[in-house]
């Protein structure tokens, strides 16, 4: 059986994304962690995705100040391949692909800086940031296969980091969460990093001011690097735990994203498997996977997303076409595209040797 190593991390979309896979592959898994330890609920969560967690202790490259530190847990997670006997490197941070690994690299483009700052910002990186993007797409030229979570999202990268071929596209799959019987709520939500600007929280702020029902929250209104949102007609209710957020999911809110930036955007997945209707903006990545399940409005139209969510409102119908779309993003099916990929890689690499 083919051993991958593959990193993650506890404080993002990515280690939903890592357990989902390595339960679904024909693999053994090792989840090399890195930035902050996994709590109780996620090491017991790993467990029972069958992966081997190695906590590494070393930093998120988003989360340093240069390029040392990552330069140093690139070369430190090639010494845990070879510890590891690892057939394959998944790395779901492509600036950790700079290392010589001597083994063939799957790096997973999930979102970074550069496409960040080209959607939300627009112009140069900040001189003082330029470091990481940089790192990122010497990763992304060093890797032997890379790979996007969707078609929209790859063509970004590809624009941004200069690459001759764009990243392979594979939709993220998820395990439908198991949501107890609830009373509907006649209202809206949205959860995500509400801090993120290019989440827009702005934009659903102005909306909520406008709208007859209650527009909740979930999400942190402060970054790690300590940036701040605080909306004034959104009822905000911080982060909250999973279960905590199956329970809303299952009383079926419209569910609700502004984001001017999203790579795939898995909370809508989640809301969608829920049968939640959704309301999106109107932005690549939304349209390829939700086209004709979803009621799409124009990033920034506050008055648009208004209209919408009461539209929705009046018709929660709407969440049968989400829930049917979204059975077709399973980790059974990103499995099986990964898994092709690690072949693809391993083949290429052992036909070169």
């Amino acid at each position: 059986m083919t051993r991958v190593l593959m990193t993650a991390d506890a404080v993002g979309g990515v280690w939903q994304y890592a357990l989902d896979l390595a339960a679904a592959l024909d693999a053994e898994v090792v989840l090399a962690v890195l930035g902050p330890a996994p709590d109780p609920d996620q090491r017991a969560a790993a467990a029972a995705a069958g992966v081997t967690l190695v906590e590494t202790g070393l930093p998120l490259d988003w989360l340093c100040d240069g390029p040392a530190p990552v330069l140093a847990a690139s070369e430190a997670v090639a010494g845990l391949a070879r510890e590891t006997g690892a057939d394959l490197v998944h790395l779901n941070a492509p600036a950790l692909a700079v290392a010589r690994f001597g083994r063939p690299v799957v790096a997973v483009n999930h979102g970074c800086l550069g496409t960040w700052w080209d959607a939300a910002r627009g112009g140069a990186v900040d001189p003082g940031l330029a470091w990481l993007p940089d790192l990122v797409g010497q990763g992304l030229r060093a890797a032997d296969r890379t790979v996007a979570p969707t078609r929209a999202y790859a063509e970004a990268t590809a624009r941004r980091y200069g690459l001759a071929v764009p990243p392979l596209a594979v939709h993220n799959g998820r395990k439908p969460m198991l949501l107890p019987d609830a009373r509907p709520f006649h209202g809206a939500l949205t959860v995500g990093r509400l801090w993120d600007e290019a989440k827009d929280t702005a934009t659903l702020d102005a909306a909520a001011a406008r709208l007859d029902a209650p527009f909740v929250a979930i999400g942190a209104t402060r970054a790690p690097h300590g940036a701040t949102v605080a909306p004034a007609h959104l009822q905000a209710t911080g982060p909250l735990p999973a279960e905590i957020i199956g329970q809303w999911l299952a009383r079926r809110p419209v569910f609700v994203s502004a984001a001017r930036f999203e790579p795939f955007g898995l909370a809508v997945l989640e809301a969608a498997q829920a049968g939640c209707p959704l309301v999106l903006s109107d932005i690549p990545t939304f349209r390829e996977l939700w086209d004709g399940a979803a009621t799409f409005v124009a990033p920034g139209d506050a008055a648009g997303f208004a209209e919408a969510i009461g539209a929705a409102l009046a018709d929660p119908a709407q969440g049968a076409s989400a829930r049917r779309r979204a059975a077709l993003y399973t980790p059974a099916a990103m499995a099986a595209r990964m898994g092709a990929i690690y072949r693809d890689a391993l083949s290429i690499r052992t036909q070169a040797a």
